[in-house]
């Protein structure tokens, strides 16, 4: 899969949760709001972690090891389709929807405590696969918005 300049992409869920460490819940819409984050969201706030995003591919490859996973079971932000996340580099940007823009900050993660799907197939794809952002412009981002590379 290549990253194309031209609809890169698509945000396929949008995923908040009150807490941090626990499995995320789909919503219609959400608020990316300037240097915080997903509004209403446990993760965001002043750091370079705002918002995190998986894509679907990522999911398939652990629903093919026979788990029933889902978007946010990752605890993603926003899942993404038709994009390769793990290959952008640190800095790249790219806009969700039609007005919010983010900047990649942070490729993959570590954990330093398995989660509940590493305990039951024995890998996760978020410490891979995963990428952080930093929002630089604000909006409203829903399923369905088209990701475009800047």
């Amino acid at each position: 899969m290549t990253i194309e300049t031209e609809n890169a992409g698509r945000v396929v869920a949008v995923s908040i949760s009150d807490r941090k460490g626990v499995k995320k819940w789909n919503v219609d819409a959400a608020n990316l709001l300037v240097a915080h984050g997903i509004e209403n969201d446990a993760h965001a706030g002043d750091w370079h972690r705002q918002v995190s995003l998986l894509g679907m591919e990522s999911i398939q490859k652990i629903q093919a090891r026979g788990l029933d996973v889902a978007a946010g079971d990752f605890a993603e932000n926003i899942t993404t389709e038709g994009i390769c996340l793990w290959l952008l580099p640190v800095g790249a940007r790219f806009r969700m929807g039609d007005t919010a823009l983010v900047e990649v900050t942070q490729i993959g993660k570590t954990c330093h405590h398995h989660c509940a799907i590493y305990q039951q197939v024995g890998d996760c794809v978020m410490p891979r696969e995963g990428i952080f952002v930093r929002v630089l412009a604000g909006g409203t981002i829903r399923p369905g918005d088209r990701i475009t590379m800047r």
